[in-house]
C-alpha cells in the first residue's frame, strides 16, 4: 500500500466539526474556531507554520468524504465543484465518497474530483493507484471528513495522523473517533512521534506502531 497520511484539527471534546454544517457554516458552528493556526489568527507562531507545511506537503491522490466536499445532500442538484474555487489545493486526483454518482470534475491546477458509489475500499483502492501511476513518491492522503477518517482507521490503511488540537469545547458536531460502543474506533494502534504547540494547537504526529516514519 502507498504511503497514507491524515491530517486533522479537533476539538479538545473530540470533534473535527461543529454541529450543523451547511453552507454558511461549511466546518459547522464554531467549526472555524478549529482552524485559527493556519487560517490567519495573528497568534500563529513557527511551530503553527511547521503544521501548515506537513497539511500541505504533496500527496499523489486524496479520499474524502461527500460532507467535505460540500453541503449537498442527495441527489446532485446545481453545479456545485466544492469549496476550493476554480484552483483547489490538492493538485492531484480526489476520490470522494458518495451514494449518487457524478461525472468527473476537472478543475485547474491538476485536481480532478471523481465520485465513488461503492464504498471506502474502493475509493481508497482507486486512490492507491492513482498515487502508484501519477510518478511521484507522495502517497495518499485521507482528507476528511470525520466518517471518512473513521472508517480508514477502521481498515488499518493510515501510516501517519496528525492531529492539531485546539484548545476549543464545541459540545456537539461531528467526532473523529466516534463513540465507544457505537461503532468508534477501537484501539488507536499509533505512538507520536513529533509535538509541537502554541497558543492556537498542539500538533501531536503520530505513526502506526512498526511503521517507519516518512
Amino acid at each position: 500500500m502507498p504511503h497514507t497520511t491524515c491530517h486533522m484539527s479537533v476539538s479538545l471534546d473530540g470533534f473535527a466539526a461543529g454541529p450543523d454544517q451547511s453552507i454558511d457554516h461549511p466546518l459547522g458552528v464554531r467549526g472555524h474556531e478549529l482552524h485559527g493556526w493556519h487560517m490567519g489568527d495573528p497568534r500563529a507562531t513557527d511551530a503553527d507554520a511547521l503544521a501548515v507545511s506537513w497539511l500541505m506537503r504533496p500527496r499523489g491522490a486524496y479520499v474524502m468524504g461527500r460532507n467535505m466536499f460540500g453541503p449537498v445532500r442527495g441527489e446532485w442538484d446545481g453545479d456545485w465543484q466544492g469549496w476550493w474555487g476554480d484552483e483547489p489545493p490538492y493538485h492531484a486526483p480526489v476520490f470522494v465518497l458518495t451514494h449518487h454518482p457524478h461525472d468527473p470534475i476537472e478543475l485547474a491546477g491538476g485536481t480532478t474530483f471523481h465520485f465513488v458509489t461503492d464504498g471506502f475500499d474502493a475509493a481508497y483502492g482507486r486512490a492507491s493507484e492513482a498515487a502508484r501511476t501519477g510518478g511521484g513518491d507522495d502517497g495518499v492522503d485521507i482528507a476528511g471528513g470525520a466518517s471518512t477518517v473513521r472508517q480508514a482507521l477502521a481498515t488499518g490503511v493510515v501510516d501517519e495522523l496528525t492531529l492539531d488540537i485546539a484548545p476549543v469545547l464545541l459540545g456537539s458536531g461531528e467526532r473523529i473517533f466516534g463513540e465507544v460502543g457505537t461503532g468508534g474506533i477501537g484501539t488507536f494502534g499509533f505512538e507520536p512521534v513529533e509535538v509541537l504547540h502554541s497558543p492556537l494547537s498542539t500538533h501531536i504526529r503520530y505513526q502506526r506502531v512498526g511503521t517507519t516514519a516518512a
